[in-house]
């Protein structure tokens, strides 16, 4: 049982306790204030030479309070679960996440005073554990492939909520607008030269930020109508597979290196109808990536940060082939702080890539 509604108040009014319908009201105007008190994320133009007439941009998510993208998911997942009444005063709240969404959800946890906790698989980054005790969370580490049911068994025995971004973050933000990513990316191009993007190029971890921007595109098609979704997919993860042959039923026994994104199983929030090309991308080229643009920007990014780049430099490199010019937008996911131990470790990147330094090479001429 994932949601056990909270019986403390004796007083009622239309079924609901008064005294959750109260909090309730309350609890929804603390998290709109924490958005209004939040300005829009920036967008970045990067300068990267031998693509002139296309320009590449990143809209940086890591400005978030919580410090990454999964800052929009995890206020949307928070309404979603108090507006269908499955989160009340004192519910404990569990998610299952490697690090950035139980980063994001625990904010807004200690924001609205609910007990967190994130059950998050062995070897997620100690940066990021750091960070979710600070926002004063509870921690359960499990095998990776185990996270859902421990999650889920965890909530029940606590009489609490599983959260469970990767079946709801396709249903809890509103895809139409409402001032959500793909409206947010849209409106700030409008005064570029190319206000219209040829491509956007997202990752897919639980599948709602593809699911999301795919959907808008179609929605806005008159305004949207050369705009085109690209999906990276790291080493070790299923997505581009079940794109390419159309199943959701593919799994694999391995996690994903690059945290945040790929998964060993097709997500229920993963709509692979509204993508129009996943592009596969390994591991070493994401961190060289990674190391790339936070060199040229002049500040740290994530790896799946990285694993974008890549997919950006394809698609550039396929419309610069064939004498286009316009624009492509990415993502920031998260800050590459969090990932001193792996990402900006020389020694960690040495012994765990052999060919770290080629696929650093090859970057060079951007």
């Amino acid at each position: 049982m994932r949601h056990i509604q909270n019986q403390a108040a004796p007083a009622t009014e239309h079924g609901k306790p008064v005294q959750c319908r109260n909090w309730l009201a309350w609890a929804i105007d603390e998290i709109s204030a924490d958005f209004a008190r939040s300005a829009d994320t920036h967008l970045v133009k990067v300068q990267l030479n031998g693509l002139d007439g296309i320009d590449v941009y990143f809209k940086d998510e890591s400005s978030h309070p919580s410090g990454s993208l999964k800052h929009r998911l995890a206020r949307s997942l928070f309404l979603y679960g108090l507006c269908n009444g499955w989160i009340c005063e004192g519910t404990p709240v569990v998610e299952a996440s490697s690090g950035s969404t139980a980063i994001s959800e625990a904010y807004f946890a200690r924001l609205i005073g609910v007990p967190f906790i994130a059950v998050v698989p062995n070897g997620t980054a100690p940066a990021k554990l750091a960070e979710i005790e600070r926002l004063g969370a509870q921690i359960e580490r499990v095998d990776g492939s185990d996270i859902y049911a421990a999650a889920d068994m965890i909530a029940s025995s606590k009489g609490g909520h599983y959260m469970d971004q990767f079946t709801f973050a396709e249903r809890a933000t509103d895809w139409r607008g409402n001032n959500n990513i793909a409206e947010s990316i849209f409106k700030q191009m409008e005064l570029e030269a190319h206000p219209v993007p040829d491509w956007i190029v997202v990752g897919a971890g639980t599948g709602g930020t593809s699911a999301t921007i795919g959907r808008y595109i179609r929605y806005h098609r008159a305004s949207c109508s050369r705009t085109r979704l690209a999906v990276v997919d790291p080493e070790n993860s299923v997505f581009a597979s079940a794109w390419q042959a159309a199943r959701r039923d593919l799994v694999i026994d391995t996690g994903s290196r690059i945290e945040g994104i790929g998964r060993p199983r097709v997500e229920p929030s993963f709509l692979p109808e509204v993508i129009d090309r996943m592009i596969e991308v390994r591991d070493v080229r994401s961190f060289a990536a990674a190391r790339f643009l936070s060199d040229r920007l002049g500040k740290r990014v994530g790896p799946s940060t990285g694993t974008n780049l890549i997919g950006v430099l394809e698609l550039a490199e396929e419309m610069r082939a064939a004498g286009r010019k316009g624009s492509i937008v990415s993502l920031i996911c998260d800050g590459g702080e969090r990932y001193r131990d792996t990402a900006f470790d020389d020694t960690w990147l040495a012994s765990t890539f052999s060919d770290f330094g080629k696929a650093w090479a090859g970057l060079d001429r951007y």
